[in-house]
């Protein structure tokens, strides 16, 4: 891979991590908190008028204005937890379910009063922690560790795979399709800065939610591509001889479009997590990059760990495993996918009050994001059930064909 590209790609994102246009713009979160509490109660004296629609607009000038703009949200997921984060997104689209269905005012008021005390919360929490090189280091570690470590479970996967099955003139196009992902990542941030702000917040979340759920039917594709090759693997000598000797150039795009959205999908969303910690980091500023550079060499450990791994666990088992782990990230990137789209009003909240958001599994609180998920894992169990059984048939198996 050329040295020098990689380089230049790794420059522009530092370049655009450090060329924030709305950062830092309040002393305190507490002080924004304020600000944002002056609009929620607008949006408050709206709807006691009658305006529904200019208050519903107020609440999002609250979310998108301030909360989304100015890394409130981000600075709660890298400090707090992911799940605190949900908690008060959905806070912010179910007193705009409210509005919408004509709750009385009370309720609506009430409504209001939580979603300020739980950013009034947060913000104090933030406001008293002091400063120290240990929480700066860890929060930029957890941040490129928890971002990354998806992306680099994906890639790795696919580049074991097509290692394992004696394809490796095919490794280049994904490294490629992963490197192109990191440029586009670096451009939608860059995107994504110039257009935050009331008017045009939700843009983010809607694409955000876009490439996820494209990302869904690329990786159940993919998934359902291996767990059907390590069948015929086992049954059959002569589909093993055909995937060895080639996979077709369709193939070869999928895997590299696959780790494409792996990575694009994390990539804008980690420099924005750092402009928000950049901006928010007063004396440790040395210690962001420290802990950058530490995450990084995990994830690479994690990237050998598996392509070693790869080279020592029987073919069917690896393959197997690899197909179970991307529908596990499929289902997970639905529900991810889902909530952006509701963040951008796209979709509306149900809530489910008996389940606790799982950030890290993309499981969050609502219908509209389990239904999906409980569809796509009956699914993807009938899948691999499906194919189980046709790899227990070796004349069948023996008809295979690569996509």
């Amino acid at each position: 891979m050329n040295k020098k590209l990689v380089s230049s790609i790794f420059m522009l994102v530092l370049a655009v991590m450090l060329v924030s246009p709305v950062f830092a713009a309040f002393e305190t979160w507490g002080d924004m908190v304020t600000e944002m509490a002056g609009h929620i109660d607008e949006a408050w004296t709206l709807y006691a008028a009658g305006n529904v629609k200019g208050a519903k607009a107020k609440v999002d000038t609250a979310y998108y204005g301030y909360y989304e703009k100015f890394g409130f949200e981000k600075t709660v997921m890298s400090q707090i937890s992911g799940a605190r984060a949900a908690e008060v997104e959905y806070q912010f689209s179910l007193v705009k379910k409210a509005m919408t269905a004509g709750a009385p005012g009370a309720e609506v008021r009430e409504g209001l009063d939580l979603l300020i005390s739980l950013l009034r919360a947060d913000a104090d929490r933030l406001d008293g922690k002091k400063e120290s090189a240990l929480a700066v280091f860890l929060s930029s570690l957890l941040i490129i560790v928890r971002e990354g470590f998806e992306a680099i479970l994906i890639v790795g996967a696919i580049i074991a795979y097509l290692l394992k099955s004696g394809n490796k003139n095919s490794v280049k196009p994904v490294y490629i399709g992963s490197l192109v992902a990191l440029a586009a990542s670096v451009l939608m941030a860059y995107i994504l800065n110039l257009l935050a702000g009331a008017a045009t917040g939700q843009n983010q979340e809607i694409i955000e939610g876009a490439t996820m759920l494209l990302a869904v039917v690329v990786l159940f594709y993919v998934s359902n591509w291996m767990v059907s090759k390590a069948e015929a693997e086992a049954w059959s000598g002569y589909i093993e001889g055909k995937v060895k000797a080639g996979i077709s150039k369709g193939s070869v795009f999928s895997l590299a479009f696959a780790a494409f959205l792996a990575v694009f999908r994390e990539g804008a969303e980690v420099i924005l997590f750092y402009q928000a910690l950049i901006a928010n980091t007063k004396t440790f500023m040395n210690m962001i990059w420290v802990g950058l550079a530490v995450g990084a060499v995990l994830l690479v450990g994690v990237y050998i760990v598996i392509r070693v791994l790869s080279l020592k666990i029987p073919l069917k088992p690896f393959f197997l495993g690899t197909s179970v782990l991307l529908f596990i990230m499929s289902i997970s990137f639905i529900g991810n996918g889902i909530k952006e789209l509701q963040e951008g009003n796209v979709v509306s909240v149900s809530p489910v009050p008996f389940v606790s958001s799982v950030d890290i599994l993309g499981i969050y609180p609502t219908l509209e994001t389990l239904i999906p998920q409980m569809i796509l894992l009956i699914v993807s169990a009938a899948v691999f059930v499906l194919q189980l059984k046709k790899g227990s048939n070796p004349g069948r198996s023996a008809q295979g064909k690569n996509i």
